[in-house]
């Protein structure tokens, strides 16, 4: 089972705020077990506390911008991007001012700093959301489009088109996020000439220069306001008939541009929440349309907080009814548990397909057949007895008794014809013979019922 991480300590960084101009200092530190990515304002009283969730994003106009309690924090996409892409689930930043440092525009000394300081798995389970149907969001007037498929692991495709000669249409892909440090997170941010006095005007990239982006000139404006321009971003003259790429360091891919929007959407997808199995192809993606697309997420994630195992009936049981009935005493017609088709060292999936035939149905109710409550506990009661009478030498020695029952909710009736996933986990270890569970049913992606039970381990007479 994958474990949640953090860092192994703490790092920090120096650079000026991409639009504030203000010399900034950021640190990461390590962080408890399910906290998350929190963001902290050290210059404000009180140093309140941000937290990036997708649906907390009030601006997307010219980077990410987060705000809670009218405390607001700006351009976090590049180094959340380097949280996410490196595993890192829990992590506390602290900033000195209203934004991230822009740095060199990438997410490449994140990633450099990470890897230095090392990662470190804790002891809760990692809580990936796997997709299982096609989601997407459209925004029609731009013609940007996120769409998310089902796959065994995260990756990303990007297709970009811009209204350029030196950029036209690009894409780009991330098969394995295990690349991103090398293929993704050295991308930089870019800007076309024509875009930068608004961005002035509007009082934005104060801090923005030729180290920290790629500056695309494709369209020829007289000399005197290139003139002007390289003034307000004090940076040398430039040739004012010379078009094309205009920044010191020439690009490191043909498609940096495109690269470093695949960079943005892995930053605005660790605003989810949760790190996802699924397969990403994005056009024409900004700020914008990766916000509506987590915040979607987000409440995909909320209807099926908990999710249903994967069920292929084509995949041999780790446990048939044969082993079954050697770890458990029950027998017809109390017998509730058909097969197992995961098991862990704390955790269990089971399996049992409910027929017409089950003799419960005969008085329960003859007019409209429905399992009994208790029976769905039992069920799940009796798979959590397979995961730990499995660990036991000579276990058909041994037999499982309720202590007692908490937490029980029925959400939907049972009945002929549903196949029931049940899962089953540990609490805490077993000791003296006590083992506590919580234990889930599912039909479909659906959860039918839940319990939290405790049971004693007894050894037969």
């Amino acid at each position: 089972m994958n474990k949640q991480k953090t860092l192994k300590g703490s790092f920090s960084l120096f650079g000026k705020g991409l639009h504030t101009g203000l010399n900034l200092t950021i640190t990461f530190y390590p962080a408890s077990e399910n906290s998350g990515i929190r963001i902290q304002r050290i210059d404000l009283e009180g140093q309140p506390i941000v937290e990036a969730k997708a649906e907390l994003v009030c601006d997307t106009r010219r980077g990410t911008v987060l705000c809670q309690n009218d405390v607001k924090v700006s351009t976090v996409e590049h180094g959340l991007a380097a949280l996410y892409a490196l595993g890192i689930d829990n992590c506390l930043i602290q900033v000195n001012g209203p934004e991230f440092p822009i740095l060199d525009g990438s997410a490449a000394i994140y990633v450099e700093h990470i890897n230095k300081v090392g990662v470190e798995e804790q002891n809760a389970p990692k809580d990936y959301y796997i997709i299982r149907h096609k989601i997407e969001v459209r925004d029609e007037e731009s013609g940007s489009c996120i769409t998310i498929l089902p796959d065994e692991d995260f990756s990303i495709t990007v297709m970009c088109s811009f209204e350029s000669k030196f950029i036209n249409s690009q894409f780009a892909t991330l098969d394995n996020i295990n690349l991103f440090p090398e293929e993704v997170a050295p991308a930089r941010t870019f800007v076309f000439v024509r875009d930068i006095e608004p961005l002035l005007n509007a009082n934005l990239i104060k801090g923005g220069d030729m180290d920290n982006a790629i500056v695309i000139y494709e369209k020829q404006i007289p000399q005197d306001r290139l003139d002007q321009l390289a003034d307000l971003l004090k940076v040398p003259h430039m040739d004012a008939t010379k078009m094309g790429y205009i920044q010191p360091r020439p690009l490191q891919w043909e498609n940096e541009c495109t690269r470093h929007k695949l960079l943005d959407i892995v930053g605005d997808m660790a605003l989810i929440g949760k790190p996802i199995k699924g397969r990403i192809i994005a056009t024409r993606p900004g700020h914008t349309i990766n916000n509506k697309f987590a915040r979607l997420m987000r409440k995909e994630i909320r209807k099926h907080e908990i999710q249903a195992p994967i069920y292929d009936p084509n995949e041999t049981p780790v446990m048939d009814n044969n082993r079954i009935r050697e770890l458990l005493p029950h027998r017809y017609p109390m017998q509730l548990v058909d097969k197992v088709i995961e098991l862990g060292p704390n955790y269990i999936v089971g399996v049992k397909n409910v027929t017409s035939n089950e003799p419960f149905f005969q008085g329960h109710f003859p007019q409209e057949p429905v399992m009994p409550g208790v029976l769905m506990v039992e069920a799940m009661a009796q798979c959590g007895g397979l995961l730990v009478l499995n660990t036991l030498e000579e276990s058909e020695r041994w037999s499982t008794y309720f202590m007692k029952i908490d937490d029980v909710k029925f959400r939907q009736k049972i009945v002929p014809g549903d196949t029931l996933l049940f899962r089953v986990e540990l609490l805490q270890p077993l000791r003296h013979g006590i083992s506590s569970m919580k234990g889930y049913m599912f039909v479909g992606d659906h959860v039918v019922a839940e319990a939290t039970f405790t049971a004693q381990i007894v050894k037969n007479k």
